[in-house]
């Protein structure tokens, strides 16, 4: 347990270290949220939170290549350079949005370069099991490409328009990492071996994420700004490399990503751009019907968690299929209600 514990440590303490540093270097580059408009936090915020969880889980990742913990995947060296350039990529892209708030159309093509990034690095979505037959599907290059692609921009997009409220994003992303790191280190019977050397890569994040939670926490003393589209890549590429675990993973966010289409549909039937600001997030409805921000969020993170603890102890992925039908039409059913009973506004959301 030795590697795995130096791991997690070096993620949390560079975390916690480094982002203090992010909340000074933001102020003083001017790379940062004031109130007013859609913005509606006290003072003047840090927007650079991307920049501690870059360090400590790009640090933690190269120090797990000499960790000493065995890979039986001749081709884990490409992914797990794929997951790092490709995060260096779209780490600098942000840092670029944070400073120049570039349009929505400069985000599109950034999370496609960086998605094929990751298909260059064999990181795709190649193979997977019939939940119906439970045999396995293996794509073609003409299938899996756009449906890689797909896949990590819908992540990246989905975490970047959850990072609505003080520590939401963050939060949801370690406890999906500690989902993804359990499920790696488990033994199945569709996976006879624990994945040691993978499941470090999460471990990773996690650690990371708990370093830069007590500073991103409402009232949060640094935003997670562009740092949103970098965790969606790490997390989407994650769940890749980890052997395309697709129904935990939507388990595990099936809230946000719901919330997400509900909002491309229903905004698209009102005639607006899906990219805009606004108020209809289920997270900002939910504080328009009287919650606090850690009262919403906490009930992120207990959804999240209680779907993700089902995703671990339920085996048969034709009931994990079934689960995530009923939990969508619960979720839907949610977001009609809140659309009656509250009204549409501008509000604090980096989407």
């Amino acid at each position: 347990m030795t590697p795995f514990l130096l791991i997690f440590l070096i993620a949390f303490v560079l975390s916690l270290l480094f982002t203090p540093l992010a909340r000074h270097l933001g102020t003083r580059l001017r790379i940062v949220d004031t109130p007013g408009g859609r913005r509606r936090h006290a003072g003047v915020v840090s927007r650079l939170g991307g920049m501690p969880l870059f360090i400590a889980f790009t640090v933690a990742v190269a120090a797990s290549r000499v960790s000493g913990v065995p890979s039986s995947d001749p081709q884990e060296p490409i992914r797990i350079a794929g997951l790092l350039i490709g995060g260096a990529f779209v780490f600098a892209y942000g840092l670029i949005d944070d400073r120049c708030n570039l349009r929505p159309a400069w985000h599109v093509a950034a999370q496609f370069v960086a998605s094929l990034i990751a298909v260059v690095s064999l990181i795709i979505v190649e193979r997977f099991n019939n939940p119906f037959t439970n045999q396995l599907i293996v794509l073609e290059w003409w299938l899996y490409i756009p449906l890689t692609i797909f896949w990590l921009m819908g992540m990246m997009n989905t975490v970047n328009w959850l990072d609505g409220l003080d520590g939401l994003a963050a939060g949801v992303a370690a406890i999906f990492s500690a989902v993804l790191f359990v499920a790696m280190i488990r033994t199945t019977p569709d996976q006879p071996q624990p994945q040691l050397s993978i499941a470090l890569l999460p471990l990773a994040l996690l650690g990371a994420a708990l370093g830069f939670l007590p500073f991103n926490f409402h009232p949060a003393r640094v935003f997670l700004g562009s740092g949103a589209l970098y965790l969606g890549y790490a997390l989407g590429s994650l769940g890749i490399i980890g052997g395309a675990k697709v129904a935990t993973m939507l388990l595990v966010l099936a809230v946000p990503i719901l919330d997400m289409a509900w909002l491309i549909v229903s905004r698209a039937r009102r005639g607006e751009s899906p990219a805009q600001g606004g108020r209809d997030h289920l997270h900002f409805r939910l504080l328009d019907v009287g919650l606090s921000q850690r009262t919403v969020v906490a009930l992120y993170y207990v959804a999240s968690a209680t779907f993700g603890a089902l995703a671990l102890l339920i085996e048969g992925r034709l009931i994990k299929l079934i689960t995530l039908g009923l939990l969508a039409a619960i979720t839907i059913a949610a977001l009609a209600l809140l659309s009656r009973n509250t009204q549409h506004g501008q509000g604090t959301t980096d989407d």
